[in-house]
């Protein structure tokens, strides 16, 4: 049992712009957060994942740096980050931090001097290349629609933007590149952070030559997971992360569990773990996220338990089932009507009793849903505009498309922390830059801290229940039943101790079995989001909606 205090935390994701403003302009900055410190530690997180800070023109929501060691001016000020900082580590948590180096913004000073000329020394920063039979160099789509070349009329050539047109591409072929983010990375790992969140880093790496997709998809089949990836990232290691002891997380696109266990090996020569997408596709159609199809139990045991099995014992996992890029887990996984507290417990217990370190994105702790804004032009997110005009140039019916964005549009993330029941839900004395969830006033972390009953209450018994327990952090993964079609129930194994896990995943009852061979000495109700009866018969029991049950058996044989 290879112990690590990265495996054994709880990390709270924080997007900056929507969590709490101290100022009134509308857009959440540094010293909001500071001012909430005391609620990340009644809940009891271990490590707050900022997303970015830096100074940056907007084109992404901070995805697009143009200076890697400042502050954005709408955030605060380096001095206020500093503090916060300094808030996190006297409160005994840990700050990660996200590092943005697939692409810059096109306002960074590197590719303002790289598009002035071809022979200007920071061209090579960057991946430029002559339009082909006056075209885009290569038929390579961009992950926010469209090609992904830009042309720049100054040289009269296409740079690569594998994002927005303002987030061109590293050239991560260029030594001097990667020279200067390992030094950015020493400069705020000796500010004292303590990791890194690595965003899209499994795309640094190109295929030499660009070439065309083999199946005219312009898809990624040459740039995810491409032929230098572990060099650089080991390179990467020995330059810079293995000198400090910190939490490294790679997000990393369509990667199998064997890919992960190269990104994330307990070699430890790369990245602690890794972030991986399969799940979330669960409910995309052929074409995409936007086509949104029904999921089955079946499937996402399947997901889960492919993730849970193929790396144990060769890498670690990461826990997660929503971000700032995915829709609320309540409204995609679970119920967000009558059932809303029960079935939101219930998702929680799923997330904290995996093997893997969970993520909590801020507002999940809650049982915050997705939006329904009646028009598109209540939407921020450029991801979800850029697929509107394409869909809508492309024929798509007006409310079809709409019905794809409320539930998979970025932006069911992103509305603004629901701190209480007042105007702007607590979050702003200003409009806030996105619209708040009307259900604010029954939904908010005031009403919830009251309540005893409340999902709030419950995640800090499923954090406390980690630190107590070996087993929920380091046990082995077993499955039961797996094509059960409505009951997720597994087990988690440490010597002769044994969680089983019992999760109803629908609003109809349920009965689940427990195989006689199970022999124990004795058994202990750890956590349930129901009241659970003391005389039931453990081998036979009748589940409520959503209900969740985590039981600890000792002396397992």
């Amino acid at each position: 049992m290879d112990k690590k205090w990265w495996k054994e935390s709880v990390v709270y994701q924080i997007y900056p712009r929507s969590f709490m403003d101290s100022n009134g302009d509308g857009i959440g900055d540094l010293q909001g957060i500071i001012s909430k410190l005391d609620y990340l530690k009644t809940l009891g997180v271990d490590v707050v994942w900022l997303c970015p800070v830096y100074e940056s023109p907007n084109d992404d929501n901070g995805y697009d740096i143009s200076n890697y060691r400042g502050i954005m001016h709408e955030f605060g000020t380096m001095a206020d980050w500093e503090e916060l900082l300094a808030g996190l580590h006297e409160r005994g948590m840990k700050l990660i931090m996200d590092l943005v180096v697939n692409h810059s913004s096109d306002e960074h000073a590197w590719f303002v001097e790289s598009r002035k000329s071809k022979d200007n020394e920071y061209r090579d920063y960057y991946i430029w290349r002559p339009g082909k039979d006056g075209k885009e160099p290569n038929d390579w789509g961009s992950f926010f629609s469209g090609p992904a070349w830009k042309y720049d009329e100054q040289t009269g050539e296409y740079y690569l933007h594998l994002f927005s047109t303002k987030q061109p591409d590293l050239n991560w072929e260029n030594p001097k590149v990667r020279q200067e983010v390992y030094d950015m990375m020493t400069w705020w790992l000796d500010k004292g952070i303590d990791g890194f969140r690595m965003d899209v880093i499994n795309v640094i790496s190109k295929v030499p030559g660009l070439p065309d997709s083999s199946d005219g998809s312009g898809c990624g089949e040459h740039y995810i997971n491409g032929p230098r990836v572990h060099e650089f990232l080991q390179e990467m290691n020995r330059e810079v992360l293995s000198k400090y002891d910190i939490m490294t997380v790679g997000e990393t696109v369509d990667v199998t569990p064997e890919d992960a266990a190269l990104f994330a090996g307990s070699d430890g020569n790369e990245l602690n773990m890794v972030f991986q997408f399969e799940l979330m596709g669960i409910d995309s159609g052929p074409t995409g996220k936007w086509e949104v199809t029904p999921w089955k139990l079946t499937k996402f045991k399947e997901i889960v338990s492919k993730w849970q099995t193929e790396l144990q014992g060769k890498a670690w996992n990461s826990i997660y089932l929503n971000n700032h890029d995915q829709p609320r887990q309540l409204s995609r996984f679970g119920h967000d009507g009558e059932h809303h507290n029960v079935s939101a417990k219930m998702l929680g217990t799923l997330l904290h009793t995996l093997q893997g370190t969970p993520y909590i994105y801020q507002g999940e702790e809650i049982g915050m849903t997705n939006v329904r804004f009646k028009t598109i032009e209540e939407y921020k997110d450029i991801e979800t505009l850029n697929m509107y005009k394409d869909y809508q140039k492309r024929g798509h019916d007006d409310s079809e498309i709409m019905e794809s964005i409320y539930t998979k549009g970025r932006d069911n993330a992103r509305t603004p922390m629901q701190w209480n029941g007042e105007v702007q839900a607590g979050f702003t004395t200003g409009t806030p830059w996105l619209a708040v969830n009307p259900n604010y006033k029954e939904i908010n972390a005031e009403n919830a801290l009251k309540n005893p009953n409340s999902v709030f209450h419950y995640y800090k018994k499923l954090i406390e229940l980690r630190k107590k327990h070996d087993v929920i952090v380091y046990g082995d993964y077993a499955i039961i039943n797996e094509s059960n079609e409505q009951i997720y129930a597994y087990t988690r194994t440490l010597g002769d101790v044994q969680l089983l896990v019992i999760l109803n995943f629908y609003e109809q009852p349920a009965e689940f079995k427990l195989d006689e061979q199970i022999r124990f000495q004795n058994k202990e109700l750890l956590i349930a989001n129901y009241d659970v009866p003391v005389e039931e018969d453990f081998h036979q029991i009748s589940l409520r909606p959503y209900e969740a049950r985590v039981y600890k058996l000792q002396g397992v044989e």
